[in-house]
């Protein structure tokens, strides 16, 4: 048997995917260190990629089937396995190529447990890279996310927004405390460090920029800066050009969770259309969840 087929035997996942940049992104914007683990866990749907800090803060990426050209699950099982993020990413980065939709081709596990990726789309030359895979120290952390009450206490906001919040109210070590309120409807950042910086989105004045609200009563948490600042610090420049917004909720006991929309559309087709309309089919899910400093607000 060549050893072709001996991996197509094997592989508990083959799937082949039209636009690498896309996924870079994704990827990328839970890399808020230099030198991440990750653990990725494989499915029928599709497979989600996971990183931790501490007990504070998880981020997930779903990468759903229907983001893939081809997608063949054949495990009997969810199989899991540990990466390092960055050499994901650098890996991934060498099969893109600037203003062109690359096509890829993803298999696990290879022969010695890797992820093998080879470049699909050119008669010329073939690129092809094997990336070590390891076993999961941990189980990665459920959060048990829970809405705090019987109303979702959650707004939306555009992310180039948020993200522009967030950096303006960094100072070394401090904490950020995020107030949301029903009269009047709006949402506060307020950082407590060497003095005191606040910004504040109301929902009567800018329903363009606070697309969304729902608040039945005052909530309060404090967060540390850094874990709150990763949810927004890598977030790719699509995002921004095509002026999406991202989801706040807050969950009960102040879990803080943030969720953004990442384009994985071929190069060759428009990101949206000119009613605003993207297919679900094309977008990659990402959820970050904080856990507050400390609690004020039962």
């Amino acid at each position: 048997m060549s050893s072709t087929s001996l991996e197509a035997t094997m592989a508990d996942l083959v799937c082949q995917l039209d636009n690498v940049q896309g996924i870079v992104d994704a990827l990328s914007s839970v890399r808020w260190k230099r030198h991440q683990d990750a653990v990725v866990e494989l499915s029928e749907h599709g497979f989600v990629l996971i990183v931790e800090e501490t007990g504070c803060l998880q981020a997930k990426v779903y990468l759903q089937k229907e983001l893939f050209v081809k997608y063949e699950y054949t495990a009997d099982a969810r199989p899991r396995f540990g990466v390092s993020l960055g050499l994901l990413v650098d890996c991934l980065n060498t099969f893109s190529v600037p203003g062109h939709s690359s096509m890829i081709e993803l298999r696990y596990p290879g022969p010695d447990m890797q992820l093998l990726l080879k470049s699909i789309d050119s008669l010329d030359a073939c690129i092809y890279a094997e990336i070590r895979t390891r076993i999961p120290d941990t189980i990665s952390w459920d959060y048990n996310f829970e809405q705090a009450g019987t109303t979702p206490i959650t707004f939306t906001v555009k992310s180039a927004a948020l993200k522009e919040a967030i950096d303006d109210l960094e100072w070394p070590g401090s904490s950020i405390k995020i107030t949301l309120q029903p009269t009047p409807p709006s949402v506060t950042f307020r950082g407590e460090g060497h003095g005191d910086l606040q910004i504040e989105f109301l929902y009567c004045v800018n329903t363009d920029l606070l697309a969304a609200f729902n608040c039945d009563r005052e909530v309060s948490y404090r967060y540390k800066y850094k874990f709150l600042r990763a949810t927004t610090s890598n977030l790719p420049s699509s995002v921004i050009k095509d002026n999406r917004g991202s989801k706040v909720t807050v969950g009960r006991g102040g879990i803080l969770k943030v969720q953004h929309l990442v384009s994985v559309t071929r190069l060759a087709q428009p990101h949206i259309d000119s009613a605003g309309y993207q297919p679900p089919s094309r977008i990659a899910y990402i959820e970050f969840f904080v856990k507050p400093e400390e609690v004020d607000d039962d």
